[in-house]
């Protein structure tokens, strides 16, 4: 890790000793931030990525742009970390960014007793955890324009689901939450029945929004229902390079309009629904965070996503399950056949994703996913092959 300081104004003071951090994810800091503390004496706040030495996460040799607010006492080394302003650059990637934004929570707030650490900065989120006593009270969370749709639409599912999504305290531009903290631990790597558990306190909410997608979008919700052109444009400048994505692409319009004849309404999705991203407390209450990639889609992606760590007998059973509650609301639906057939369709939809992260995202923050959209390609050709 080697850190490339600045000071307020924006005038590149010279780059720290590069050092080592264990935690290979490059958007998570907080052990980057620690560590320049602990070795070099020195408080930042990372800013953004300025260059990669590998293909792209986790891991490698990363450099970093931080601010700093007092003098340098570490022999820095020169760095040009150019010039170049991005009109795509994020708001909290700038010197005094970060600051703004923890003025705007701190006064949302309303308390004197809260400490800001930094968790997270990359080109999707800048995140921060509000302490108060040494106990976690709030977080921070500031994203892209094309993901503002977060906090009114967990307004929305609180109304539906109370308790099932982070409460938020405040809203503001631009891209600014502050929500509530959760207590508990992600569940990463969790088994067959907490993923069960996952899609029956979901399932209630997908119901109540397959009536109303119009809410959804009226929220600034993305409307991702099967979109044949749109999955064709992301991968026509692949369609040579990766093995069987021609022959995909040529019997998608077919796929598509079968999905469609299983008869599972449209609803909302949240589009990254792994155990990861589901927070249990010591009571078992259950909290789905991180509905940045939420849409208006085919709820079959969702059980894809929730089942796909799973072993084959596992995944299999908890599909089967929650295709029998969707028959019980949509007697003639074949849920089953719907989740077959959208594997590799899921596949696709996730390499446009990206890609649109791509194309919304300034250069020097592109290795963070440059290689998913061919990766997420290849994935849904091989899908195909199954199904």
């Amino acid at each position: 890790m080697t850190l490339v300081l600045v000071d307020a104004a924006g005038d590149v003071l010279g780059a720290l000793p590069p050092f080592d951090v264990a935690l290979p994810w490059w958007q998570e800091i907080a052990d980057v931030v620690e560590e320049a503390r602990v070795r070099h004496g020195v408080t930042v706040t990372v800013l953004r990525l300025l260059a990669a030495g590998a293909a792209g996460p986790p891991g490698g040799p990363v450099t970093y742009l931080a601010q700093v607010g007092e003098p340098v006492r570490v022999p820095l080394r020169p760095y040009d970390a150019g010039t170049g302003q991005s009109p795509r650059r994020a708001p909290w990637a700038v010197p005094g960014g970060p600051a703004a934004s923890l003025r705007w929570a701190l006064g949302r707030l309303g308390r004197d007793d809260v400490v800001a650490a930094q968790q997270r900065t990359w080109n999707l989120s800048s995140i921060w955890r509000l302490d108060a006593g040494g106990v976690p009270v709030a977080w921070l969370k500031q994203v892209p324009a094309f993901f503002a749709h977060e906090a009114p639409l967990l307004r929305l599912v609180a109304q539906a689901a109370p308790g099932l999504v982070p409460a938020v305290l405040a809203a503001g531009d631009p891209g600014r939450v502050l929500l509530a903290h959760v207590p508990g631990e992600d569940r990463y790597g969790a088994d067959a029945a907490f993923c069960a558990e996952v899609a029956r306190d979901f399932h209630p909410v997908q119901v109540h929004f397959a009536s109303r997608v119009c809410d959804l979008l009226a929220a600034g919700v993305p409307d991702r229902r099967l979109d044949q052109d749109r999955l064709a444009r992301v991968a026509a400048p692949w369609r040579d390079a990766v093995e069987g994505l021609d022959e995909l692409m040529e019997e998608l319009p077919a796929r598509l309009a079968a999905i469609d004849a299983c008869g599972l309404p449209d609803t909302l999705v949240h589009g990254d629904l792994h155990p990861g991203n589901v927070r249990e407390s010591a009571a078992g209450r259950r909290v789905i965070l991180d509905w940045g990639d939420a849409a208006v889609a085919n709820p079959a992606y969702d059980i894809l996503r929730l089942t796909e760590e799973l072993p084959e007998r596992e995944a299999t059973a908890l599909i089967g399950e929650w295709a029998g509650w969707w028959r019980q609301v949509v007697p003639d639906c074949d849920p089953e056949t719907a989740a077959a057939l959208t594997r590799p369709v899921a596949a696709l939809r996730a390499a446009a994703v990206y890609q649109d992260f791509l194309d919304q995202i300034e250069e020097s923050e592109r290795p963070y996913h440059e290689a998913d959209v061919p990766e997420r390609l290849t994935a849904a050709v091989a899908a195909a092959c199954l199904t």
